[in-house]
């Protein structure tokens, strides 16, 4: 992956997803908001259905924002770092009010949606937290107790997104690590002999017997020319997202992401068994 050209600029559908924190695992000053939900961003929806964990900056500022939803204008009670309320809210659509009256005067259907901050605090406050599986083709193989909660992350950043990091121990070198600390367990499957396998397969595809798109390539590049659907896995993962209400915002996102030096088809993460023999213990018998 350091062949030069590698690294290319796409554009790809971007998803920022809610997720539903479970009430009584929130802390008390969260309990009597109502429903809350946390905003995470990906660049790449197709892991979504692997999420196990949203990662957090345990020193990282984060506000609760009483909002509504831009697809189906629901009110809607949202989790994000407190610096990027701008990134996420601002433009020509959204408004900041100073009390939550003027959060009534919104009519449902009116595409300029006002905002209004309710608390601060930070990201430590919410480790621990659980949440509702965003996407529910499957529960992880091993341990899924413990899966779909609040971890915290010093990889996580306010410089993008939300700064909450959708978390996919399958798809991710810094998910893997901070997921594997945390007790969290990665989405495999059993693949009919006990072992846990990915729910994307080694061609990239979605295996069968998991959610609606079994068999699908999670990139259209990788069909042959002419046989790629219209509707990628990803675009047809944001709408069913919005029509739930559980996309908070979908949009194409211009980004740089590694391709194969010989195919040039854009790569993917897998987690492979390794084997290391010691061969310091066999020297004298080599």
């Amino acid at each position: 992956l350091n062949q030069p050209g590698t690294y290319q600029d796409v554009t790809d559908t971007t998803v920022v997803a809610q997720f539903k924190a479970i009430n009584e695992t929130l802390p008390s000053f969260l309990q009597k908001q109502g429903a809350v939900y946390f905003l995470a961003w990906t660049t790449t929806p197709w892991t979504l259905p692997s999420n196990t964990a949203l990662t957090v900056g345990s020193k990282i500022e984060y506000v609760l924002v009483d909002t509504f939803n831009q697809y189906t204008f629901e009110p809607t009670k949202v989790i994000l770092a407190k610096k990027l309320v701008g990134k996420q809210f601002g433009g020509k659509n959204s408004f900041k009010v100073d009390t939550t009256e003027e959060l009534k005067e919104y009519t449902s259907g009116n595409k300029k949606i006002p905002f209004y901050v309710v608390k601060e605090f930070v990201g430590k406050d919410l480790v621990g937290i659980r949440y509702e599986q965003l996407l529910q083709y499957v529960l992880p193989n091993d341990n899924p107790q413990d899966a779909f909660r609040v971890i915290s992350g010093d990889f996580v950043t306010t410089e993008d997104g939300t700064g909450i990091v959708h978390t996919s121990p399958t798809f991710g070198a810094d998910d893997a690590l901070v997921a594997k600390a945390a007790g969290v367990p990665p989405m495999l499957v059993d693949d009919g002999s006990g072992h846990g396998v990915p729910l994307v397969d080694m061609q990239g595809r979605l295996r069968e017997g998991y959610g609606p798109f079994p068999g699908r390539f999670v990139k259209n590049e990788y069909y042959k020319d002419g046989e790629a659907p219209e509707k990628s896995v990803d675009v047809e993962i944001a709408i069913d997202l919005k029509t739930r209400g559980l996309a908070f915002k979908v949009e194409k996102y211009s980004h740089s992401y590694p391709h194969c030096w010989r195919t040039d088809k854009p790569i993917l993460y897998f987690p492979l068994d390794s084997w290391f023999v010691k061969a310091t213990a066999k020297k004298e018998r080599m």
